[in-house]
């Protein structure tokens, strides 16, 4: 096994975190991010060095030796606080003054406190009669990609491979993100529009964590690869059962539930982290 620190630290403090897995060597693989070589990994090292690490504000990743970008298919993502730094429902409800009560259910959603489907309805209900230019309003001003989205999915393209997003949110947005990031794919909610106004209904079905389950499997059937050749990255609950088929599934700035369950752990570093840990 090998260990990535990934932060804006000195080599004092990677030499500090990383004792206690005794590594054959330290290796710097770019300014900010290093490579313990050949190290002891047991539950009690892990939690040990994972604790410290997050006092110290590094990432810290166990990952066998060798693993490479090129080794997988696909690279599947979800969108809201993950490619994108904002939850685009909350937004929406600002435009209607209902940010904080939205809000409030989108937390409890992506902590697994209440099922997805019916977190969705509720908030969705509640955007009902909004002039649905306010999607526009909130793309234009307020929908920024989080740091590191550009960089990974170009070496994603670069290694060959294909680039899903699969979001519980909506068309209108993963639409756009897909052409701007020039993605292979997207899945997301249609939410009805009529008279130019929002009716506080989706179209079809919804998609829970079931549906972006099946639809990582049914693009992976589609590229003729296993679930295992892909890599899964989320941060919310609904984000598991996806996560769950992945041959690495990736924890971005995600709630505890998800950062327990998940292969890595990115608390800090950008999306692009993924790459120092798949580098030769």
């Amino acid at each position: 096994m090998n260990l990535i620190f990934q932060g804006s630290t000195d080599r004092a403090t990677i030499d500090r975190l990383a004792a206690p897995s005794r590594p054959a060597r330290i290796e710097q693989i770019h300014a900010h991010a290093w490579r313990c070589v050949d190290v002891a990994d047991n539950p009690a090292v892990r939690s040990q060095i994972e604790e410290a690490s997050l006092q110290s504000r590094v990432d810290a990743t166990f990952i066998e030796a060798g693993r490479q970008l090129s080794d997988f298919g696909l690279l599947a993502m979800d969108m809201d606080s993950t490619v994108i730094t904002i939850e685009c429902i909350d937004e929406i409800a600002d435009m209607q003054g209902l940010k904080p009560q939205v809000a409030a259910i989108t937390e409890a959603a992506m902590r697994g406190e209440i099922e997805f489907a019916e977190s969705l309805t509720r908030r969705v209900a509640l955007l009902e009669g909004l002039d649905a230019n306010a999607l526009q309003k909130v793309y234009d001003e307020r929908l920024k990609f989080s740091p590191g989205a550009e960089a990974l999915i170009s070496a994603a393209h670069a290694a060959g491979v294909k680039t899903l997003l699969v979001s519980g949110g909506f068309t209108f947005f993963t639409d756009r993100v897909r052409q701007r990031l020039n993605l292979d794919y997207s899945h997301a909610n249609v939410l009805e529009v009529a008279d130019g106004r929002l009716t506080g209904k989706v179209v079809g079905g919804i998609v829970d964590a079931e549906e972006k389950k099946r639809t990582v499997e049914r693009v992976c059937a589609e590229l003729g690869i296993p679930a295992r050749q892909a890599i899964v990255m989320g941060d919310g609950a609904n984000d598991l059962k996806m996560m769950s088929v992945a041959g690495l599934s990736v924890a971005y700035r995600a709630k505890p539930v998800v950062r327990a369950q998940a292969d890595v752990a990115l608390n800090f570093s950008g999306l692009d982290g993924i790459l120092a840990l798949l580098a030769q």
